[in-house]
């Protein structure tokens, strides 16, 4: 018989402890990036010591024992907890033979293999670039060819026999860089415009965040499925895997009680992620921005769970986001032996399995973004559609009474559409 599955690169991971605390923690999330990239984690190697060595970022010692134990558990890859210099990258491929994949890189590999939409990929694409740039260098050994192998970032540096090819390549690639920014500034307006009609409807801006693979794509489909008739069609991926998706989607929830809001699933965070990376994805984060409330879903299952609180906020706080109200969510109590769903204060235990904890998940998101509505008798003009079509839109009408002398409605408006509509109160 032929074998027609493709064997998975095996990879070793290594890393430099510098008497970091969270070391282990980074390290076993290294090993579950390296899944998400389609590789098979064959090993590891720790060194602990209170510097980096410029040359190597190990010592020699350790890069000779490491290059040994790879070659005998026939790893193809050597992959990094940190991002290297150009410098040490090539000496380590020169002398253990083997790819050399930084914590980065291999970040961007799998973003560039989980792009779908245009915006996506121009994104990881300036991001991949921005990493190239640096290191483009003559051709010194023959690995280099095996650099753009997983993806897209390697292809770029067609690293030539010569200086003067060196210097094409780096013309060509800030030709590129120039040229993907203006694109996505192109997008960017866009998608404000986008954004800027939504906002302009009044219903209040709910975002999932957190760290990637926490949950945030199941909770917003289990909301869909309690709250929606046709949440079939409106399903977002959803997969148990590192960055299942990249791209920000965005569903309107219609509530029970005649209430909606907007909800927006957004790209997950993750500890060390690049810098260039959160960079070129602030256009795709814009619905955080924009968000009244926050929604921070969290693994309580995880027993790194408050490292990865941290990463959410450290990461929010890179992107400028300090003063919008947060709900800390702490997801996947079915894998944990505690009582759920509860709900304590701004936080709340859930599983995002259960329509019990959805409906509870609702309440409070609905709890907080709607404290400052208030419910109000109005009296329209018959002539006066257009008006009465604005609050069926937003999905605030309570109760409805079409009489020969104007149309009385019975809603619940936020504090800017109070004043929009303070003439027709009835008092």
């Amino acid at each position: 018989m032929i074998e027609t599955k493709e064997k998975m690169v095996k990879a070793y991971l290594a890393g430099v402890n510098l008497n970091d605390p969270n070391f282990d923690y980074y390290m076993a999330e290294l090993s579950e990036l390296t899944k998400a990239n389609h590789m098979q984690v064959v090993g590891q190697a720790n060194q602990k010591t209170d510097k980096i060595s410029a040359g190597t970022y190990f010592g020699l010692g350790k890069v000779n024992q490491i290059k040994a134990s790879a070659q005998g558990l026939k790893a193809k890859v050597l992959i990094i907890n940190d991002e290297l210099t150009p410098t040490q990258i090539r000496n380590l491929e020169k002398m253990t033979k083997l790819r050399v994949l930084d914590r980065t890189e291999l970040i961007l590999e799998i973003f560039s293999n989980r792009a779908k939409t245009k915006q996506a990929k121009l994104q990881v694409r300036l991001a991949q670039l921005q990493y190239e740039f640096p290191r483009l260098h003559p051709s010194e050994n023959n690995l280099d060819q095996q650099r753009g192998s997983g993806g897209a970032s390697g292809g770029f540096a067609n690293r030539g026999s010569g200086e003067t090819q060196l210097e094409l390549n780096r013309r060509t690639l800030g030709k590129q860089i120039t040229a993907i920014k203006e694109e996505l500034k192109n997008i960017s307006k866009q998608e404000t415009i986008k954004s800027a009609r939504r906002n302009n409807s009044r219903l209040p801006q709910v975002a999932l965040v957190g760290y990637t693979n926490a949950g945030k794509s199941t909770t917003m489909n289990e909301l869909l499925k309690v709250f929606s008739d046709r949440a079939n069609q409106k399903q977002v991926f959803e997969k148990d895997m590192l960055f299942a998706t990249l791209d920000t989607s965005v569903r309107r929830i219609n509530l029970d009680d005649k209430l909606s809001f907007i909800l927006s699933d957004t790209v997950g965070f993750i500890s060390k992620l690049p810098h260039n990376l959160i960079e070129s994805f602030k256009a795709t984060l814009q619905e955080i921005r924009e968000a009244d409330l926050l929604v921070n879903i969290v693994d309580s299952s995880d027993q790194n769970m408050i490292q990865m609180i941290k990463t959410t906020q450290t990461v929010l706080k890179e992107l400028g986001i300090t003063d919008i109200p947060v709900i800390t969510a702490y997801n996947k109590a079915d894998l944990t032996k505690r009582n759920y769903p509860q709900i304590e204060g701004n936080d709340i235990l859930y599983s995002a399995k259960d329509p019990q904890s959805i409906k509870k998940l609702a309440s409070l998101i609905t709890n907080r973004i709607f404290s400052n509505y208030e419910v109000v008798n109005l009296k329209l003009p018959l002539q006066a559609g257009k008006l009465a079509a604005y609050l069926h839109e937003n999905g605030q009408v309570l109760n409805e009474e079409y009489k020969e002398n104007g149309i009385y409605l019975t809603v619940r408006l936020s504090p800017k559409d109070l004043n929009k509509y303070i003439n027709y109160q009835i008092k």
